[in-house]
């Protein structure tokens, strides 16, 4: 008898595994990590893996103490005879440092890969940020799956917004926009922007004023620090349009930006539950489980 595949929350992604495991039924595995006074961590599995697919849900949001305790986890399974590991990575970290921008630096998304690779059979993300990588199969060696945010986020706009309008961040994301606007039958506007610095951005939007009356939308895949966001809706207050709404797919929201951006008289401040936090509205478990139900992987 085959077994079902067992599914693992690490670093506070119960509810989105319990979301997922209403759609696939797969059992729920229960894992511990102990960490030491030194601050060595051991982990423990007290869940039945042998001869099953391991499944382990994690973000990789503040990335670096989570990465030891998930690689533990994974030998951990492989030790205890799991016949394939799976990482569901709902934000995929290190993949912006996608070139050597000055002299000495390494490429992280390349050593990152690696590890995920030499660890994991099989990989599956959502809206990873892709620059100068066209694809995740140029730096990871695993089969890897990439869904995306924007019929879930053409949804949600669909169901609270009326006369919408998108604004996206940059001409990288000119694409990504294009294709929820179409999905919800909405224009949409490409920001001119020149970052002064981390923390410094001066932006343009051509051809807002055919927009007065309608409902503005900032949508880009991660807020960060907001300063994209911010700079934007500076300009728009300059030009006296009404407050917009912030749609990100992940809410990763560094140095305080998230109360920076209620502070700035935003409308509405919305995001995918890839990372938990408060603003989540838009739910991604079910092209999360629709994909793991379709992995050949789980044959």
């Amino acid at each position: 008898m085959k077994h079902l595949p067992i599914i693992f929350s690490l670093f506070g992604s119960d509810k989105l595994v319990d979301k997922i495991q209403e759609q696939c039924h797969y059992d729920i595995g229960n894992i511990t990590q102990h960490q030491f006074p030194d601050e060595e961590t051991l982990i423990r599995i007290d869940s039945n893996v042998h001869d099953r697919v391991v499944i382990f849900v994690v973000n990789f949001n503040q990335p670096n103490a989570k990465l030891l305790p998930l690689l533990f986890a994974a030998e951990t399974a492989r030790s205890l005879g799991a016949s394939k590991i799976i990482l569901v990575a709902t934000y995929l970290a290190y993949m912006r440092q996608d070139k050597v921008f000055a002299p000495g630096q390494g490429i992280t998304s390349v050593y990152f890969a690696k590890l995920i690779s030499h660890y994991f059979d099989s990989l599956i993300t959502i809206d990873p940020h892709l620059h100068r990588w066209h694809a995740l199969n140029e730096i990871y060696d695993i089969p890897t799956h990439v869904l995306h945010a924007t019929n879930s986020i053409a949804q949600w706009i669909h169901q609270h917004v009326k006369k919408p309008v998108l604004i996206g961040p940059d001409a990288e994301s000119a694409q990504w926009v294009k294709d929820i606007a179409e999905k919800t039958d909405s224009p949409y506007l490409i920001l001119e922007k020149t970052r002064k610095g981390d923390n410094s951005i001066e932006v343009s939007i051509p051809h807002l004023e055919k927009h007065q009356d309608a409902t503005l939308i900032l949508v880009d895949d991660i807020i960060s620090t907001g300063m994209t966001m911010l700079g934007t809706i500076k300009h728009l207050q300059s030009l006296k349009m009404p407050a917009p709404i912030c749609i990100g797919v992940h809410a990763v929201f560094a140095e305080n930006a998230y109360q920076k951006l209620l502070d700035s008289g935003v409308k509405k401040i919305v995001t995918c539950n890839t990372i938990p936090h408060i603003s989540n509205q838009i739910d991604m478990s079910q092209d999360i489980a629709d994909c793991l139900m379709t992995l050949p992987i789980l044959d």
